[in-house]
């Protein structure tokens, strides 16, 4: 059953949820083949559904950048030889049936990496850098990555402001020339570059006065516990990645 209370998807550990995103775009990195990454894909929506992700939302990235993909696919297509011709002008493959299947490997692997990650965004990041720090990780780097957890967001949403506030202002930035466009999104970049080194600066010197690195360990009130439920995230890690690795051993699965 998939839960829908918040409160019980909190309840999960974050480093068992780490343990299957790390798992499930690890195989996507290894493999480049429809019939690896389409059962992948599958397994992937159905563990972010499982834990709440806004699939709609995690996919609305990617479909800002469909055009990119298709292309990536494309370029694939051309240069990779091998196969019959799908789409052929003057004689000259443009399209063929091993480019083809490389052109979707590509698109696939990218949805399962980004919607695999999107996981992680269920989890708290106090916890993150809890679970982070109990498995001996430098507390340097536990607290870069809470920091960009905290921030990124934030960017995200001054970002957005801004391109709402220039809609409301009559500039709609679909219609215009690409040379504008850039020229558009290179004056908002400065602000929103300026208002981050703002930040850095002001929490660096919040991290300074609270006393940041002024012992070689940390203790912390917080302590996490592997529950039963994590137990059982972290077997599915591990099934789907002997599911994937044992037909693979066997040569049952291509790798390209």
């Amino acid at each position: 059953m998939i839960p829908n209370d918040s409160a019980t998807l909190q309840h999960f550990d974050p480093r068992a949820k780490l343990i299957l995103v790390l798992s499930i775009s690890s195989l996507a990195v290894a493999f480049n083949h429809p019939i690896v990454l389409l059962p992948l894909s599958a397994v992937t929506f159905l563990a972010a559904r499982f834990f709440g992700v806004q699939i709609l939302r995690a996919m609305s990235s990617i479909r800002r950048l469909l055009w990119v993909f298709v292309a990536m696919g494309m370029i694939q297509s051309v240069f990779t030889p091998g196969g019959e011709a799908v789409l052929a002008v003057g004689g000259i493959s443009l399209v063929s049936t091993v480019g083809l299947v490389r052109g979707v490997s590509i698109i696939l692997r990218i949805v399962v990496i980004v919607v695999s990650a999107a996981i992680m965004t269920t989890a708290n990041p106090r916890d993150i850098v809890q679970g982070l720090s109990q498995w001996r990780i430098p507390y340097e780097i536990t607290f870069m990555v809470a920091v960009v957890l905290r921030f990124l967001p934030l960017m995200r949403e001054e970002a957005e402001d801004t391109l709402t506030a220039l809609q409301l202002r009559g500039v709609r930035l679909e219609t215009l020339p690409l040379r504008t466009k850039i020229r558009i999104y290179r004056h908002l970049l400065y602000p929103l570059i300026a208002n981050v080194l703002s930040r850095a600066e002001k929490m660096s010197i919040s991290v300074e006065m609270r006393g940041f690195r002024a012992y070689p360990q940390r203790t912390s009130h917080r302590n996490l516990v592997f529950s039963p439920r994590d137990y059982g995230v972290i077997a599915t890690s591990i099934l789907i990645v002997m599911g994937v690795l044992l037909p693979y051993y066997w040569n049952w699965l291509p790798t390209s």
